[in-house]
């Protein structure tokens, strides 16, 4: 990114988070509904879809495979999809911006489709591994090409249709679940994975929501090769990861109160809420429903003291992606609160141990950083300047430890943020946060 383009965040300390807000839609279903919606018979409807760059990266990809996709406006999304077998070959690379669940989602969707597909992304995504998708495609007869560090650009070249393979996960990770499930629906007979720990279903349940029959026996998913998808509506809920930060802020912030509306509850996505609540959190579930097979809810959340816990390892996997907003709620606590077992933390968009550590250090909070995870002592944040390294959640994380800071925080490399929650900057400030973009 250069100096031009360059956003920082200014936070000025104090205020309180009041009012009702429906956070963007949630960004692992908005994937996989361009993905599943591209490759089905027929024509599918998308609601709710996230306008973020990840998503849009998503839905470009298969625009050059040759996609009729109108869209997005206002999160409405029209997919005319062309069969399991139907995607063409693109002119050139498909790039993937910041997209770690694109290309990883994407090369087991493409391993199997006999074509010739380079996959390219930025300097970030370019430095993420990816070895543990390429390792078991591998397995499966797929023939994938990286750097020698196993990292993007990735070549999948034209292969003969996969084999089914039983495959037990060394770590619990979502998205090598679908990157192998997606391979599995162009592969012969049966691809089943053990999976270490539960991880976010979202990939199965819209399987299911498409027709295609996915069994679950406790932790091993398995499906059959050689189907069909039939295209269907998708009401994609807003993401519980956007709403987390206020979930956190709400409970940071001495008279806050709010609503988070139409927020995605599914059970492997809510370890946030479990983790909170434990910290004392005031969170309420109102108007639970399902929607196109996702739980869904209205969250109400209130301020309240929080106290420092260790967080419990089975609900790691749970809450993967919230844990950058989780430690400013454990900045803010009395006490002591520990993690262990979160080693995924980091080959994220950013190594999120080490540099919520650091960032937490620079704001006054003792915070030590661990191989797996992180112990910090909770205290008073005071003022200054804080490093993102382009990770959007790092970045909102840090705005919202503005409402308990004693000074202004200044958060560098913002612009990701878009990644995940356009329109960040004017909701939280519509809610009370006294935050400013600052363009560099």
């Amino acid at each position: 990114m250069n100096l031009q383009q360059q956003i920082n965040y200014r936070i000025q300390p104090g205020g309180k988070l009041i009012g009702n807000l429906r956070v963007p839609g949630d960004k692992s279903i908005s994937h996989r509904s361009i993905m599943l919606g591209s490759l089905a018979d027929g024509v599918t409807e998308v609601t709710g879809f996230l306008e973020g760059e990840d998503s849009l990266a998503t839905l470009n990809a298969f625009r050059q495979m040759g996609v009729a996709i109108d869209g997005p406006t206002q999160g409405r999304v029209t997919i005319q999809g062309v069969g399991m077998h139907g995607l063409q070959v693109p002119d050139g690379a498909l790039d993937l911006g910041n997209s770690g669940t694109s290309m990883r989602l994407l090369t087991g969707l493409l391993a199997g489709q006999g074509m010739a597909v380079t996959l390219t992304g930025d300097s970030s995504l370019s430095g993420r591994p990816m070895r543990r998708v390429i390792d078991p495609l591998s397995r499966m007869n797929a023939s994938i090409g990286s750097t020698e560090a196993f990292t993007a650009p990735l070549q999948i070249h034209p292969q003969s249709r996969l084999q089914g393979i039983d495959y037990q996960m060394p770590m619990a990770s979502a998205q090598v679940k679908s990157a192998l499930l997606l391979a599995g629906l162009c592969a012969k007979g049966e691809t089943c994975i053990t999976e270490p720990a539960p991880t976010r279903d979202h990939t199965e349940r819209m399987l299911q929501g498409f027709g295609y029959p996915v069994r679950r026996d406790g932790n091993r998913i398995c499906l059959t090769g050689g189907g069909r998808l039939s295209a269907c509506e998708i009401d994609i809920p807003a993401d519980i990861s956007s709403a987390t930060f206020f979930l956190v802020g709400v409970s940071i912030a001495e008279g806050s109160e709010m609503v988070l509306q139409h927020v995605g509850i599914n059970p492997t996505r809510d370890g946030v809420i479990s983790i909170l609540k434990l910290m004392g959190a005031e969170i309420e579930l109102l108007n639970e429903r399902e929607v196109g097979g996702e739980p869904v809810a209205d969250i109400r959340v209130t301020s309240t003291d929080l106290h420092g816990i260790d967080i419990p390892e089975e609900l790691v996997p749970l809450a993967i992606d919230e844990f950058p907003a989780i430690f400013v709620a454990a900045a803010c606590a009395r006490g002591e609160t520990r993690l262990r077992g979160a080693e995924e933390l980091r080959v994220k968009e950013s190594d999120r141990i080490q540099v919520m550590a650091e960032g937490l250090q620079r704001l006054g909070i003792e915070a030590d950083p661990r191989p797996d995870g992180i112990v910090i002592q909770g205290g008073a944040l005071q003022g200054g300047k804080v490093e993102s390294h382009g990770d959007h959640r790092i970045a909102m994380s840090f705005a919202m430890a503005g409402l308990r800071a004693t000074g202004p925080i200044e958060i560098a490399d913002c612009a990701n943020v878009n990644t995940s929650f356009p329109g960040f900057v004017p909701s939280a400030a519509d809610m009370g946060l006294q935050i400013a973009e600052v363009k560099k």
